[in-house]
């Protein structure tokens, strides 16, 4: 986040004796001094959002730079609503998460650092093009808002050339042009004890190789190998373009300690007659408490409540006498077994 508005600053701060009012910045319908304004109102705004835990909407107020403030004085307003968002997100604990509307209402740190981040990438581009100046950001951070906020998006040439074909401001070989988005944040779900958290491919990333996530504290001191596993599939749907961020896997948090004790997820989206197949893990030390019962009854229930599923379908070894127990506690019906596994269904209500 910083590097980007050093990057905005440092590039708009050699351009400011240019007429700013009077050019249209890239393909928006903003001038360039009006799209510097919003790149500073969104820091600020994001910086609130945060700062005062807001769940529910918007804090309700406006910035505005003072009249007489020319281009130089848009520059320090940015570089300083940079700051302060950039601190608003050093001190936002993990867990916390605010309003924002896409798609889920609610963003944490990371993702509201990724749209942050976005904004100005997005904007000091749309400035730069209208001024007709070079800019291209550092990959890096292209990359980590594309892992973040745009888990539906397969990686193009570049994070950048991606970037700004799935804003709408580019064009990309054998893809359409992109003419309405919207970014994604992570889907949570909330159980009596637990936080059922959504997978960003960053954070399934980290998790498929020998990192924590990024963010969480395991239980245990790491993963399940099971989690890596299924990790390391979404990635690889992400990277192929078939990545559906909701029907991918969630990390189950425990809500008293913040501790992470497993991973639960869909196999893929549903299919066309509206089955769709789930699998979990937890580490060790976590089993035996109820939590994979919890989790499990709260996700088939938040699936089944999709037009698109009929039926939660899980699979699991014949010997495998605790996730069987799991299954059945969560209302599942064995319908199929072999030597090798025994299929578990749960239908929606009234579909027998």
């Amino acid at each position: 986040m910083e590097q980007a508005v050093d990057e905005c600053v440092g590039l708009l701060g050699e351009v400011t004796d240019r007429d700013w009012e009077g050019t249209p910045a890239g393909r928006v319908t903003w001038s360039c001094r009006e799209t510097a304004v919003h790149i500073a109102e969104d820091l600020i705004a994001y910086a609130g959002q945060l700062a005062g835990r807001e769940s529910e909407e918007y804090t309700p107020f406006e910035m505005s730079l003072e009249e007489g403030a020319g281009n130089a004085g848009a520059v320090r307003v940015i570089r300083t609503m940079g700051a302060l968002f950039a601190a608003a997100i050093r001190t936002t604990p993990r867990q916390v998460r605010a309003f924002h509307p896409y798609p889920f209402r609610s963003a944490n740190r990371e993702g509201f650092a990724a749209m942050g981040t976005a904004e100005v990438l997005l904007h000091t581009h749309d400035i730069a093009e209208g001024l007709g100046v070079a800019y291209e950001p550092d990959s890096e951070l292209c990359d980590f808002v594309l892992r973040r906020i745009f888990p539906h998006v397969q990686p193009g040439p570049t994070p950048w050339q991606t970037l700004l074909w799935a804003t709408g401001r580019g064009e990309l070989p054998g893809r359409a042009p992109v003419t309405e988005w919207r970014w994604n944040n992570n889907l949570v779900i909330d159980t009596e004890r637990l936080t059922l958290e959504g997978v960003t491919p960053a954070v399934a990333d980290d998790l498929a190789t020998v990192g924590d996530g990024g963010c969480f504290e395991w239980l245990g001191g790491g993963p399940a190998e099971g989690t890596r596993v299924g990790c390391g599939l979404v990635f690889k749907q992400y990277e192929d373009g078939v990545h559906r961020p909701e029907w991918g896997t969630y990390v189950l948090v425990r809500r008293e300690d913040d501790q992470a004790l497993g991973a639960m997820g869909f196999h893929a989206v549903p299919d066309e007659a509206g089955r769709v197949e789930i699998g979990y893990d937890l580490v060790e030390a976590a089993r035996g408490h109820g939590y994979a019962t919890e989790a499990l009854r709260a996700l088939s229930a938040w699936a089944l409540a999709r037009d698109e599923v009929r039926i939660v379908v899980a699979n699991v070894e014949p010997d495998n006498a605790p996730s069987r127990g799991v299954l059945t506690r969560a209302g599942f019906t064995a319908v199929a077994e072999d030597t090798e596994q025994v299929t578990y269904e749960l239908r929606e209500p009234g579909d027998r």
